[in-house]
């Protein structure tokens, strides 16, 4: 995968045009109309043309190539062993994509939603400016909105799109205003409850010498589950399938026939390699979750399906609804991999010629060369960075894992729950007795080789805040112990069943999990302990945590019910302080056990 960047590589900027909105975009010199190319030569009397497709999704803000194992890939070796490989990171993502290009005269990079939000510092920090100047130079074409997207809310989004300088910090670089995206993002199952409209495009068309092919961006409809309720007021988010299928039907109606689906929304492989062949035994006989009934319930008039969310490496063929296969693809996340896929265009019919459609993922290698625009883009945001981002918060002595750990109870999710109770245990605070945090908050793990001069197991403001990037403001509530249950069984049934959502508890709590039972049952009630003592159904309990879980978010309706809720600092602010008293360079912070949740499989 050993690459080097394109020079003066002419801008690649196509027509995108939009129902009923104004085209953006230019033409750019292409061959002559009705030429084939697949990288080499053309026939000017062939009927059909490849079409390059590029596509990546849940880039997270990740400027940077990712610490630790949120910076690695599983590459299945021949041998049938499985080899971690680093890969990521914008510098290196730009010369995979511009050296992937080359020889491709018809081209078009598109991505599958969470470009931004849950981000870095050197990107959270700016409001995830920087990610947009970076997509923007990676010649993105066209995007689907994502849950993250939505972090801030549908205004924040819009000046992503649109442009201009945040409305409370203002402009970062003097007498510089931020440009905003110069690709659309598409949101059309995302409306306003006011107007009943999509809040931005809900489809774009792209368009070269003759060639068009329709893009139409959703995220997941369950978006209101996982964002905080501040982020999505007054919007509404519908169905996946029936969204694609109205506007399949629509942009058909407009002589559009290829079409391709950017979904933020994905499944499961079986392997968690990304070359793993999820066509074994049979077309998409290797990939189970949501997009799975999603690709079988959209048109065939979509040709393929650009997926993301969970966060996995796939390339499948799933039925469509009339039992022909078509190609659904995700390229795990924080840009390690891109997904490179042929689609067939036929002159006369307008169609993808579906049994022709190729697809692969493909490594961002880092022994590549970096292309040196995203290396100055980087160095220009980490100089406004510095003063913040460099400053130490603490000290350990190895790697503490979060993300990177697949155990539902993870070494970081304790500390992190450690230090929610502890900041929140005073009387004054809250008088806090247990704390749980959402493991899906914590976005990397703290690594104890140092990321730049700080020296190694020094943690970084810039490191704690990629681990806790949302800033949430935390909250205690009254939860009874009837309610406490509840929150500890809804972990495993309910919307969390098929794929559990295991909450990090603060020390002191202890429960068994049997996961040879189903749903709640999963849960041992008898065997909740806190200090020692069994909880007690009528009793009221002072329960810490973060305000997306306050809210009831990720399925845990139990934790939405609390009240008297005291509403205290937030969850970075007391991960940082747990680390300045628990930690010095002479006494480092070690992992924390995992002994609070017994697994029984």
């Amino acid at each position: 995968m050993s690459a080097t960047p394109q020079k003066n590589r002419v801008p690649r900027r196509v027509l995108a045009a939009t129902a009923g909105l104004v085209t953006v975009g230019a033409l750019v010199a292409a061959m002559p109309a009705g030429a084939h190319d697949k990288g080499h030569g053309h026939r000017p009397s062939s009927r059909t043309v490849d079409v390059q497709l590029l596509s990546f999704n849940d880039l997270h803000g990740n400027l940077e190539p990712p610490a630790g194992s949120a910076g690695t890939v599983s590459e299945k070796q021949a041998d049938g062993t499985v080899k971690s490989v680093p890969a990521g990171g914008v510098e290196y993502l730009a010369s995979s994509l511009r050296t992937a290009r080359k020889g491709n005269p018809y081209s078009v990079t598109a991505a599958g939603g969470d470009m931004v939000g849950a981000s870095p510092l050197l990107s959270g920090l700016f409001h995830d400016e920087p990610t947009i100047e970076a997509l923007n130079g990676l010649d993105l074409d066209v995007t689907a909105v994502g849950n993250h997207e939505f972090d801030e809310g549908a205004t924040e989004l819009a000046r992503l799109q649109n442009g201009g300088c945040h409305p409370v910090e203002g402009c970062y670089e003097k007498g510089k205003k931020f440009e905003g995206a110069d690709f659309p993002y598409l949101a059309a199952n995302v409306t306003s409850e006011k107007t009943g409209k999509p809040v931005l495009k809900p489809y774009t068309v792209w368009k070269k010498n003759g060639v068009k092919i329709g893009f139409i961006g959703v995220t997941l409809e369950g978006t209101p589950n996982i964002v905080t309720a501040n982020g999505v007021k007054g919007l509404k988010f519908h169905d996946e399938i029936e969204t694609v299928n109205k506007y399949a039907k629509e942009l058909d109606r407009q002589g559009v026939k290829s079409i391709v689906a950017l979904i933020h929304e994905g499944g499961a492989p079986a392997s968690s390699s990304y070359n793993y062949d999820c066509d074994s035994p049979g077309a998409g006989d290797g990939i189970s979750g949501p997009i799975v009934d999603i690709a079988k319930g959209i048109t065939p008039k979509v040709d393929a399906l650009v997926t993301g969310h969970t966060h996995q490496a796939y390339v499948c063929t799933v039925p469509d609804p009339s039992g022909k296969p078509r190609m659904v693809t995700s390229a795990s996340s924080f840009g390690k991999l891109y997904t490179d896929t042929t689609l067939t265009y036929d002159r006369r019919t307008k169609d993808i010629v579906r049994t022709s459609v190729e697809s692969a993922n493909h490594i961002v290698s880092r022994d590549q060369a970096k292309a040196t625009d995203m290396t100055a883009l980087i160095a220009r945001w980490n100089t406004l960075a510095a003063p913040i981002a460099g400053r130490p918060q603490g000290f350990i002595s190895a790697d503490i894992n979060g993300r990177g750990s697949t155990a539902p109870e993870k070494p970081l999710g304790n500390l992190i729950a450690d230090a929610q109770l502890e900041g929140l245990a005073p009387a004054d605070k809250g008088g806090a007795v247990v704390a749980f945090m959402n493991p899906g908050g914590i976005r990397s793990d703290l690594v104890y080789k140092a990321s730049g001069s700080e020296g190694d197991g020094v943690v970084t403001y810039g490191e704690a805040f990629t681990v806790q990037p949302f800033t949430n403001m935390m909250n205690v509530v009254d939860l009874t112990g009837a309610q406490l249950v509840a929150a500890l069984q809804q972990q495993v049934s309910g919307s969390n069943e098929a794929s559990p959502k295991i909450l990090q508890v603060s020390k002191g709590l202890t429960y068994t999990l049997d996961m040879t039972k189903s749903g709640a049952d999963r849960v041992v009630a008898s065997s909740i302990l806190l200090n020692g003592e069994a909880i007690d159904p009528a009793k009221s309990y002072r329960v810490a945590m973060n305000e997306f879980l306050a809210g009831g978010g990720d399925g845990f309706a139990a934790l939405g019910q609390g009240t008297n809720k005291l509403v205290g600092a937030s969850d970075l602010d007391l991960f940082n302080a747990y680390l300045a008293a628990h930690s010095t360079a002479s006494a480092p912070l070690a992992p924390p056990a995992t002994d609070r949740i017994t697994i029984v499989q």
